[in-house]
């Protein structure tokens, strides 16, 4: 039988789903319609296992609500396979019987309730389960355990399967197999998988899921949201995520910066900056009002608030690009305003990212000699770079999953990619203080999320200070725990 003649859509409205004091799933906008199937992948804690079991029924809806729920789901996860551990183990504890108790035997978890017995033995057979029919069910290894609940659920004849990283625990040969009988039933049902490696993706999928931490809420660490959902013929958009998933997941690094283009060293005591009672007015109008700020290092800060509340004026106070800073009582970076310095002293301890410098940067220079420039505070590259800024723009270029874009052309690339390039250069030097102005500004929501993978990667991997400055203070990115929103005066 035809899946669309089985299962209607299936929608997700806004709902809010509770696993308990556990985990909650934050308005959850989905609709799966029956000739698609899906993977849900995502970081380690953003839901995904949650939201596989959400469309099993699984989980209380607290809020919003769901529509076209397959009756019958065919359920595979390690949370279900301990689930029916814990449920053998507890016949042993409620045995009051002086006889010690084997247990379900394998034959019996299978072959009960069974709705296609033939497909049951024949994967019995195929899985090499036979000789173990007998055999208790939790005497069974975890690869044998998980064979078990995938041929519960395929003979169980469901409206839909789920299966939570299905290919975990399976040798090459099952693993072959497994993939073979699924791709054989594409047509018959409608299936959702969770996985963490995109190599193990089946060529049958049709569309991407991707969650993510939901950060809006500090006091509740434990919540997931559905960030992007990807239609994987629309092969720009499955990079895009691809690349994302990269930075999110990667165990890479933020690299070194270059031993012999070092900064002249800081005085860790002291503020990196410190703003005391600053001021900007324009004749009567005061657009900042005595602003006391210090920031330390190895503080991240988010600086927020709407068109007109100084956002740029403070930064521009800092970098010693307002011509009031000299006016105000600010130190930065061991100097006092206003005493002498030049705004060159100043501008080597900042990394500075802004859609107006990609405006300016309009080279046709390459996308490793983007990163190199860094090195040299240039816009293109016109000085000699050494063998090791070479190889540390390599490795950025590798973090950002951009490996194979090294030769092309900046101007030639994508304004998300462009921006990832950006604040790699901005990096290089590891600057003391790294100000990304509205890094997001002008970006899709998949650009969105690889910049701000980007920013949470060199937050938790460096010792650069990020000051972070967007609209909106409830945009949490991990990392930042520090915020200060500016206020429209008048």
């Amino acid at each position: 039988m035809n899946a669309s003649t089985r299962l209607g859509p299936i929608q997700l409205k806004k709902a809010t789903v509770s696993f308990d004091d556990r985990f909650t799933l934050s308005e959850i906008d989905w609709t799966i319609t029956p000739d698609q199937h899906w993977v849900i992948t995502g970081p380690n804690g953003a839901g995904k296992s949650a939201l596989a079991a959400a469309l099993a029924g699984i989980g209380e809806i607290t809020a919003g609500s769901s529509e076209g729920l397959p009756a019958r789901a065919g359920l595979v996860s390690f949370e279900a396979q301990a689930e029916l551990i814990a449920r053998e183990l507890k016949k042993d504890d409620a045995d009051i019987m002086d006889v010690i108790s084997l247990g379900t035997p394998v034959h019996e978890m299978i072959f009960d309730y069974c709705q296609d017995p033939e497909l049951a033995q024949a994967l019995v057979e195929k899985f090499g389960l036979s000789r173990l029919l007998d055999r208790a069910f939790r005497k069974l290894s975890t690869g044998e355990t998980r064979k078990v609940m995938l041929i519960r659920a395929l003979a169980n004849k469901p409206d839909m399967l789920i299966l939570d990283e299905p290919f975990d625990g399976l040798d090459a040969e099952t693993l072959a197999m497994l993939q073979a009988h699924l791709a054989s039933i594409v047509d018959s049902v409608p299936m959702v998988m969770v996985l963490n490696r995109f190599d193990e993706m089946p060529d049958f999928i049709t569309h991407v899921a991707y969650l993510d931490k939901d950060t809006s809420d500090p006091k509740n660490p434990n919540q997931g949201r559905l960030k992007l959902t990807v239609d994987k013929s629309n092969e720009a958009a499955f990079n895009e995520l691809y690349q994302l998933l990269h930075l999110k997941s990667t165990d890479l690094t933020v690299p070194e910066s270059d031993p012999s283009n070092t900064l002249p060293g800081l005085d860790p005591s002291q503020p990196l900056v410190k703003l005391n009672a600053a001021t900007i007015k324009y004749g009567d109008t005061v657009i900042v009002d005595k602003l006391d700020w210090t920031i330390e290092p190895g503080q991240h800060w988010q600086l927020s608030g709407p068109n007109g509340s100084g956002k740029t004026g403070v930064l521009s106070l800092i970098t010693g690009d307002h011509p009031q800073c000299y006016t105000n009582d600010i130190f930065v970076f061991g100097f006092q305003r206003g005493k002498g310095e030049s705004i060159w002293q100043i501008k080597q301890f900042i990394g500075y990212v802004s859609t107006a410098l990609q405006w300016e940067y309009r080279v046709s220079t390459s996308c490793k000699n983007v990163i190199i420039s860094g090195f040299h505070d240039s816009i293109g590259l016109y000085s000699k770079s050494s063998d090791n800024q070479k190889k540390i723009a390599d490795q950025w270029l590798e973090l950002l999953g951009m490996t194979a874009r090294a030769d092309q052309p900046f101007n030639k690339l994508s304004y998300g990619d462009q921006r990832l390039l950006l604040i790699a250069r901005a990096m290089v030097k590891h600057p003391p203080l790294l100000i990304l102005d509205e890094p997001c500004l002008g970006l899709d929501d998949m650009n969105r999320q690889l910049v701000l993978a980007l920013i949470e990667k060199i937050c938790q991997g460096s010792e650069t200070t990020v000051l972070y400055v967007n609209h909106h203070a409830e945009d949490r990115i991990t990392g930042i725990e520090r915020y200060l929103k500016l206020k429209k005066n008048g």
